[in-house]
């Protein structure tokens, strides 16, 4: 029997995320769209996952995008929900309401379909908001090959959970 639900690659990172951010104490909150959750559940599969994570908002439509997080109306259509503007603007909604000290948002285009020649699947973007922080807003494009089919879709999926979790190491 396993002792958590997914690869050891992902538990061990959240497990570093959960013990260095409460060594910091940090709280952490997510926003994730692509990842659906996985990023808050591998936080969770983590034993004294509780003094770390704050909240998780999975804000799968450009919708719950708009109403959970504060998404403006005009990011989506002008730079589109696969954007470091709504990434960004993810990850400060996820902080303005929550009492987490970073908060890391995930959007993205996970496939097999929905890719454009702009945007093409394994398309992922990322943005960290560091509550007080005075500096530049973080955010970042990356593009995960996972190749085709299901197998592509778990794959880029994987890639970016890790790099989410990355992300909010201290």
């Amino acid at each position: 029997m396993p002792t958590h639900l997914l690869p050891d690659d992902i538990a061990d990172l959240a497990a570093r995320v959960v013990a260095e951010n409460e060594a910091a104490g940090r709280k952490i909150a997510l926003a994730e769209s692509c990842t659906g959750g996985l990023v808050a559940g591998a936080l969770t599969e983590i034993a004294g996952s509780s003094a770390v994570l704050d909240r998780g908002f999975v804000t799968y439509s450009n919708e719950a995008k708009m109403e959970m997080l504060g998404v403006a109306q005009d990011i989506i259509d002008t730079f589109g929900a696969v954007s470091v503007a709504c990434a960004w603007a993810m990850a400060t909604g996820a902080l303005e309401r929550s009492g987490a000290d970073v908060a890391v948002a995930i959007s993205g285009i996970a496939g097999p379909g929905g890719g454009s020649a702009l945007k093409p699947v394994g398309t992922v973007v990322f943005a960290r908001v560091v509550r007080a922080s005075t500096g530049e807003p973080e955010g970042e494009l990356k593009f995960f090959d996972g190749g085709e089919g299901p197998e592509g879709r778990a794959e880029i999926r994987r890639q970016a959970t890790l790099c989410a979790l990355e992300l909010l190491l201290p």
